[in-house]
């Protein structure tokens, strides 16, 4: 009897808990494998409504005629179709990609589903030091553009600064210096637009609210090399990111040091918004909403990478809906993913509560 409960075998190691873990493990890679697949559909569908439909239709075979220059394309439909439609649905899914795998990057090292750029500053301090640099000094170009990487820079120094505590980066207090960095770079975006003459502040609101209406081809080659540099890094750095989820402690304990994978996924994520805030301005939600979306879609599981598909999908439609939706109206895409966003948020805190 003695001998029967010394050999017992523990409740984990039995093969059969063993083969319950593995077919877990094959049923989510499974779900998973198709929710990229229907996120990458998705994504197809949005830019076809993007590109062909609108107020000015463009055929299937008109489309590559343009693209390849294999032939004359009669009505306007060269010029629609490469200096608007075409080039607002690359940036809006560059902006995406760039802003939700960021909000999922900050989602998993907060350990907080509502933590995202924009909640936490980075973005506001893009903006803060895009509008100086727009309004007060009168910059344009690649001037904004390196004044929204040292914003953005600054706050991201100030959040592992402020939050660091001696057991490491504490996820609740990162969120509260994010909060208060982020209502005082507002406060600061206000001042700027008060001394601004009509003109440069008109020009400021507008940029302010997040549009993909003036952007061109050059700002997409930068938004080009900048995502496709850093999402995959990111990517890379994901298994990290997971085990800082599970807590400061259990990653030390198996290699990763939680302060060092923080900072270099903070120091990817700032050179996306930062790049993503200078071309586009400050698209509010997509990095809060693509996060959740994801996770729900994947049952709970985060994914960088589900979460940038989710981004690219939510600010195409957005940008689509905003220029056709309201005839005679051409709304900017961060007003309208600012009213799908703020219902969202209202509803993920009601959940949070309850749970």
């Amino acid at each position: 009897m003695a001998g029967t409960a010394a050999h017992a075998v523990p409740a984990e190691h039995r093969p059969d808990r063993i083969e319950q873990v593995r077919s877990s493990r094959r049923q989510a890679g499974r779900r998973g494998r198709l929710v990229l697949g229907g996120l990458l559909v998705a994504w197809l569908l949005a830019m076809v409504v993007r590109t062909l439909l609108g107020d000015f239709t463009i055929t299937v075979p008109d489309f590559w005629r343009i693209l390849l220059g294999t032939g004359e394309v009669a009505g306007g439909a060269e010029f629609v179709l490469l200096d608007s439609k075409l080039p607002r649905a690359v940036a809006g899914t560059l902006a995406g990609v760039a802003l939700g795998a960021s909000g999922a990057t900050f989602q998993l090292m907060a350990r907080n589903p509502l933590a995202s750029p924009d909640v936490l500053g980075l973005t506001m301090g893009a903006s803060a030091a895009a509008v100086f640099t727009l309004v007060v000094l009168g910059g344009s170009g690649a001037a904004v553009t390196v004044a929204a990487l040292v914003g953005s820079a600054l706050v991201a120094v100030a959040l592992l600064t402020l939050s660091a505590s001696r057991r490491g980066t504490a996820p609740t207090r990162m969120i509260l210096v994010g909060i208060a960095l982020s209502a005082m770079l507002t406060s600061v975006v206000h001042w700027v637009l008060l001394r601004a003459d009509i003109y440069r502040a008109h020009e400021a609101m507008v940029w302010l609210t997040g549009s993909l209406s003036g952007v061109t081809w050059p700002q997409i080659g930068l938004l080009t090399v900048v995502v496709s540099l850093a999402v995959p890094l990111l990517l890379a750095t994901a298994r990290e990111l997971h085990l800082v989820e599970l807590g400061d402690d259990v990653a030390a304990g198996v290699g990763a040091a939680p302060g060092t994978v923080r900072a270099r996924a903070l120091m990817l994520v700032v050179l996306l918004v930062a790049a993503t805030t200078s071309v586009c301005g400050p698209i509010a939600f997509v990095a809060f909403l693509s996060g959740p979306i994801a996770r729900r879609l994947l049952g709970g599981r985060a994914s960088i990478g589900a979460a940038a598909l989710v981004g690219a999908v939510v600010v195409v439609l957005a940008d689509h809906a905003g220029a056709y939706a309201m005839p005679d109206v051409n709304l900017p895409v961060g007003v309208v993913t600012g009213l799908v966003g703020a219902p969202f948020l209202l509803w993920l805190l009601t959940r949070e509560r309850a749970s």
